[in-house]
């Protein structure tokens, strides 16, 4: 479950909260480890610090364990900002956030499309919309993220033509099924519905084989 704190929380070393408690932007602090043993402490404290000076109240999302398709702290992160639970995230750097460059531009995205602004404290990245840079390095995201789908779907149509000069078959593999029994049926009288239905394969599949 997210953590919350204050600066009142943080101890004495921390410059103090400004503003009302109740109105303050609150800021979810992700941070991921690869495994158990490894301490996520450094990663947390400096961005905690960050977040109190700006007097922000912290959320944490803290990634234990995590592989590359499970990751149910940053996929509760995700669903918490479709419901603006906060208004900032702050991660330590982007290897931390998304395991792959796909990954990383469709949370920035995402995020951004919220109203969530992203903030990757070791790396200068600041998607802040009042700042005219920030907003040039989301179009910058958005043109590499339209270039990966691009490569991806010149990729699989390059790989579909060469399959076809090679005589190989596309999409779902052809049923298996005897055409011998199936000419036997229709020799008995079966209709071409009731031979599918008894075979199992589409009516016009058995047309095609028996009319040939």
């Amino acid at each position: 479950m997210p953590c919350y704190y204050t600066a009142c929380s943080l101890g004495p070393r921390l410059s103090p909260l400004r503003g009302d408690y109740v109105s303050r932007m609150v800021a979810a602090v992700y941070v991921r480890v690869s495994s158990e043993e490894q301490n996520h402490a450094m990663q947390t404290s400096e961005l905690r610090d960050y977040a109190v000076r700006m007097g922000w109240t912290v959320k944490e999302y803290a990634e234990k364990e995590s592989s590359v398709k499970k990751r149910p702290v940053l996929n509760q992160l995700m669903a918490d900002a479709r419901l603006k639970m906060f208004g900032v995230v702050l991660v330590w750097k982007l290897d931390r956030f998304a395991r792959s460059l796909k990954q990383l531009l469709e949370n920035v995205a995402s995020l951004d499309s919220f109203g969530i602004r992203f903030i990757c404290l070791t790396q200068g990245i600041d998607t802040d919309k009042r700042n005219p840079a920030s907003r040039l390095m989301l179009q910058i995201f958005g043109a590499f993220a339209e270039f990966e789908r691009s490569l991806i779907v010149e990729r699989v149509r390059s790989g579909m033509a060469e399959a076809k000069r090679q005589g190989k078959h596309l999409g779902r593999p052809s049923p298996i099924w005897r055409r011998d029994y199936a000419a036997a049926l229709r020799a008995q009288g079966f209709s071409f519905r009731s031979i599918a239905r008894t075979i199992g394969v589409p009516e016009s599949s058995i047309r095609r084989a028996l009319q040939k």
